[in-house]
C-alpha cells in the first residue's frame, strides 16, 4: 500500500516538473507555425494546379496555350527567379557567419531578379488580355491566371517581405528573432521557385504541344 502511495507521489512530481516547465520556447512555437503555413500553401498550389490540369483543354473555342505562350519569355522568367534562388543561398551563408556587406549583397541581387521575373510576368498578363485572352474568355484562362498570378502575388510578398527584413536587420542586427525571420524568408522563396519549375514544366511545356 505504501509502496503505491509513493509512487503515485512520484507520478505527481513528475507531472508537475512538467507542467512547472511552461510552453514551449516561442522559436520553436514561430518555427513550428511558419511550417504549418509552407505547408498549407503546398496544399493551396496543389488544388490550383489540379484545376489547372482538368480545365487546361475547355478554351471554349478561344485561344489555346500553344497559341498564347512565349516560351522565350517563360524561359527568362525561369531563368531569373532561379539565379534569385542562387543569390538568395548565398545570402543565407553570409547570414550564418554574420558578413553583414555578404547579406545585403544577396538581398538586393534576390530582390532585382524577382522584380525582373514579376516585370515579365506582368507585361506577359498585359499582352495575353490586350489579345482578347481574358480570365473570363474561358475556363483554361481562367484556371491560368488564377495559377500563375497567385504564384505572382505571394513573389511580390517576398519582396515587400525582403525589404522589410533588411531594414529590421539595418536597426537590430544579427538578432535572433532577425536572423530566424531571414531563414523563414529563404525558405518561402525557395519554395516558391520550385512552384514555378512546376509550372514552367506543366503549363508552359505541356502548353504548348498540340
Amino acid at each position: 500500500m505504501n509502496v503505491a502511495v509513493e509512487m503515485d507521489d512520484v507520478r505527481q512530481g513528475e507531472l508537475l516538473n512538467v507542467s512547472e516547465a511552461g510552453p514551449a520556447p516561442k522559436r520553436i512555437i514561430a518555427g513550428f507555425g511558419f511550417w504549418i503555413f509552407l505547408l498549407s500553401d503546398i496544399v493551396m498550389f496543389s488544388a490550383l494546379f489540379a484545376s489547372y490540369a482538368v480545365l487546361a483543354k475547355a478554351s471554349a473555342g478561344g485561344p489555346t496555350g500553344a497559341q498564347l505562350f512565349n516560351l522565350r519569355t517563360a524561359a527568362m522568367e525561369t531563368a531569373f527567379l532561379l539565379l534569385s534562388s542562387y543569390s538568395c543561398g548565398l545570402m543565407s551563408l553570409a547570414i550564418n557567419s554574420r558578413q553583414h556587406i555578404g547579406v545585403y549583397f544577396g538581398a538586393v541581387v534576390t530582390f532585382l531578379l524577382g522584380a525582373a521575373f514579376l516585370n515579365l510576368e506582368l507585361r506577359e498578363f498585359h499582352d495575353m488580355i490586350a489579345m482578347g485572352a481574358a480570365p473570363q474568355r474561358s475556363a483554361f484562362l481562367s484556371a491560368f491566371f488564377t495559377l500563375v498570378g497567385c504564384h505572382g502575388l505571394h513573389v511580390a510578398v517576398g519582396l515587400v517581405w525582403l525589404v522589410l527584413m533588411m531594414i529590421q536587420l539595418s536597426i537590430r542586427g544579427f538578432h535572433g528573432v532577425v536572423v530566424r525571420r531571414l531563414h523563414c524568408f529563404s525558405l518561402f522563396w525557395h519554395a516558391l521557385d520550385i512552384i514555378w519549375v512546376l509550372i514552367f514544366t506543366i503549363v508552359y511545356l505541356m502548353g504548348v504541344l498540340p
